[in-house]
């Protein structure tokens, strides 16, 4: 996965986010596995309720499928 700066982050446009308020950022296919991964983590740990984890399961695999 690339690195994500704060300038690069800043640049990207609110569809290349999977998470509300501009969390999990997917600008690339690393960033869409990664965040599937943190959403996946945050509802085991329960600090993310299920429909917010399919919220970002959904976006990230509309990456992953458009992705090359």
């Amino acid at each position: 996965m690339s690195r994500l700066t704060a300038a690069d982050r800043r640049s990207l446009k609110p569809s290349q986010f999977a998470g509300p308020h501009e969390t999990y950022p997917i600008p690339d296919r690393g960033h869409a596995i990664d965040a599937e991964a943190r959403a996946s983590e945050m509802h085991h740990k329960g600090l993310m309720g299920a429909a917010a984890e399919a919220r970002i399961d959904a976006a990230a695999n509309r990456k992953l499928r458009g992705a090359k």
